[in-house]
């Protein structure tokens, strides 16, 4: 029996694992042991299937510096996935319980297949008393919010002029965010198409973000520079956002599993150890 599937939404790749049969718990210091691309499996995060009495299934969500995260778009159309295709279940719409609320799911077939994932990302709520942020001597005009958890969104004009590398980890941990934040540039195409680049909270630099797109196409939608349907381009590929004027997020957007696997006897070992 496997101990993990790895599956991957737009390059954004994610560890998933069933908390009733992994065998250990899994700490921060765990998680940053198995999530090391070097010297353990290597991800962008770990999704653990747990048992919760708030809806069909639960989802815990972490972050491969050992940071819990309250959502995840990318990980929940990942973790819907494998619940189908895994046995789990043979419904093709449920609920999912995370640290950041309840989300419904649908799953879109072909032949049998699934080949996206619709999520049902909930309620874009934006802090109207944070509209400026300095950073590094610049100041620049952002839209914070949260989509179950925290992001700011920056509208540029030439998303090729943002030093993405140096500016994302400063603004992440701002003091103006004290849970720290998810970090998103984005330039606006036309009222249906966006370009963005991400940093994420606990991870940095990622090709692609579920939740990432939502924020932005809610920043977007209530500066009224996009329509209710907006395409996001991101480096990992293309994420669908349908946003209405309340600010209510529906994601649309494939999964891809690669592989699944057994942790070695060696890795095992450093994961005790690092228990005691």
């Amino acid at each position: 029996m496997s101990d993990f599937v790895r599956s991957h939404g737009l390059g954004n790749d994610y560890l998933v694992v069933d908390a009733t049969t992994l065998g250990f718990e899994l700490t921060p210091e765990r998680v940053r042991l198995i999530c090391d691309r070097h010297t353990g499996v290597g991800s962008d995060g770990i999704l653990v299937v747990v048992d919760t009495t708030e809806a069909d299934f639960g989802l815990r969500i972490f972050n491969p510096d050992g940071s819990e995260a309250e959502k995840s778009g990318n990980g929940l159309r990942i973790a819907a996935r494998y619940l189908y295709d895994h046995g789990y279940t043979k419904r093709t719409e449920f609920a999912i319980h995370t640290l950041g609320g309840i989300v419904q799911v649908q799953l879109l077939l072909e032949d049998g297949r699934v080949t996206a994932v619709r999520v049902e990302m909930g309620l874009a709520v934006i802090d109207r008393a944070l509209t400026q942020l300095t950073v590094d001597g610049q100041t620049f005009r952002v839209v914070a919010l949260s989509v179950g958890n925290p992001h700011c969104v920056i509208i540029v004009d030439d998303l090729a002029r943002v030093d993405l590398l140096r500016l994302g980890p400063l603004i992440e941990r701002h003091a103006a965010f004290p849970n720290r934040t998810n970090v998103q540039f984005a330039q606006v195409l036309s009222r249906a198409e966006i370009r963005a680049v991400i940093w994420e909270r606990g991870a940095g630099h990622t090709l692609a973000s579920g939740s990432s797109s939502c924020a932005i196409a809610a920043a977007c939608r209530d500066r009224g520079l996009v329509d209710d349907r907006v395409s996001v381009h991101m480096e990992g590929g293309d994420l669908v956002i349908d946003v209405d004027a309340k600010l209510n997020l529906v994601m649309t957007g494939p999964v891809e599993e690669l592989c699944s696997g057994t942790l070695s006897e060696d890795l095992r070992r450093r994961l005790q150890l690092a228990g005691r």
